[in-house]
């Protein structure tokens, strides 16, 4: 349910940035979702429809861009790319890995009129 609670947050950054741009509407808004984070994209579009109903932002398209889990390895100095929960590296199956991306969610981008 934590879904609803980031949804509402996506919407007043769009709305603020918005209002400080005195723009009327929002067209557009960009999200980046780290496969890792837990967040379910198909909730956060279902909620966006709901929370953003007579606001500027209600005709506005939600785009969700999935981020793979990118790791690097502490052994042999390799990087790669996980969409799995198991975490070794793809070059040396090694699990001294570090990861450096995939648990994110931020607004990337808004288009605004």
């Amino acid at each position: 349910m934590h879904e609803l609670a980031l949804t509402q947050s996506i919407l007043n950054i769009a709305l603020t940035e918005a209002t400080v741009h005195r723009a009327n509407r929002v067209l557009k808004i960009n999200i980046k979702v780290g496969v890792l984070s837990g967040i379910l994209p198909e909730l956060v579009q279902e909620y966006f429809n709901i929370v953003s109903c007579g606001t500027a932002a209600e005709q506005a398209l939600l785009l969700i861009e999935k981020m793979p889990a990118r790791i690097s390895c502490f052994d042999c100095g390799a990087h790669g790319i996980t969409e799995s929960y198991i975490f070794t590296c793809p070059a040396c199956n090694s699990s001294h890995i570090s990861l450096l991306e995939g648990r994110e969610f931020y607004v990337d981008s808004l288009e605004i009129e």
